[in-house]
C-alpha cells in the first residue's frame, strides 16, 4: 500500500510537472499547479482502489493518472482571444 501511495505521487509530480512545462502561460501559479497533480493522483488511487478493491495491480495507478490529468486540466485558463464563429446579424425587414 505504502508503495502505490508513492508511486501515485510520483505520477502526480510527473503529470505536474509536463503541464508546467508545456502549459506554463495557462496556469496559475507553479505551487498550485504542483499540489494539485498528487493531490489528484492520490484521490484517483483512493477512489480506484475502493471501487476495485484488493488484489489489483496495474489499475489503482491508471485511476491516479486519469484522475491527476483531469484535475489538472481543470486549472488551464482559456487564452487571451475567442477562437469561434460569431452569429450573423439579423436583418429587419
Amino acid at each position: 500500500m505504502i508503495l502505490e501511495v508513492l508511486g501515485s505521487v510520483l505520477l502526480g509530480l510527473g503529470l505536474s510537472w509536463a503541464a508546467a512545462h508545456r502549459f506554463s502561460h495557462r496556469l496559475p501559479a507553479q505551487r498550485t499547479v504542483y499540489l494539485a497533480g498528487p493531490l489528484g493522483a492520490l484521490f484517483g488511487l483512493y477512489l480506484t482502489h475502493t471501487a476495485l478493491g484488493p488484489g489489483h495491480a496495474y489499475a489503482p495507478f491508471a485511476g491516479a493518472l486519469l484522475v491527476g490529468a483531469v484535475l489538472l486540466s481543470l486549472l488551464i485558463r482559456p487564452t487571451g482571444h475567442r477562437i469561434g464563429r460569431t452569429l450573423p446579424s439579423r436583418s429587419v425587414v
